[in-house]
């Protein structure tokens, strides 16, 4: 099975340049904890709800006065239409995420995979299994204990 069998296409979007009060209110609409960062039709990054929340609840800022760009993670994680889900799967655990843009032809977003998407992808008898997405979902919200600290004696 193809990502762009499973994928939600056309995914609600903003740009760098959208407030978080704006993209807090895109989300709400949406009913979406994720927007794509488009400039020009291109992916530019991506930001989460909880990316913003910690963004204002570690500033003495109102959400109208700091932009998306401040915020979204540039170094994103990311598929294609033609690739298989499986594939797609495995990136989700190395990553340690559960959304991941999808992009074609020069990086332009034609979709959003998300482990909601796969998980409904299981109810039509698909080759993905219920418990391949459980497995990756465990993975990704499964504990990173810190590297114990060696003190000199």
């Amino acid at each position: 099975m193809k990502i762009k069998d499973v994928m939600t296409a056309k995914p609600q979007t903003c740009s760098p340049d959208t407030t978080l009060a704006a993209a807090a209110a895109l989300m709400w609409e949406a009913d979406c904890g994720v927007l794509p960062v488009v400039e020009q039709g291109r992916l530019v990054g991506i930001v989460t709800d909880r990316d913003m929340y910690i963004a204002l609840a570690t500033r003495n800022t109102p959400a109208s006065d700091v932009r998306v760009g401040e915020v979204a993670r540039k170094d994103v994680v990311t598929c294609r239409p033609e690739d298989d889900v499986h594939a797609a799967l495995a990136t989700m655990r190395q990553a340690r995420v559960r959304r991941v843009p999808v992009v074609g032809i020069g990086g332009a977003l034609v979709g959003l995979l998300s482990m909601n998407d796969l998980l409904l992808a299981t109810k039509s008898g698909g080759p993905v299994r219920p418990e391949e997405v459980v497995d990756t979902l465990q993975s990704i919200c499964a504990h990173q204990r810190p590297a114990a600290r060696v003190v000199a004696a």
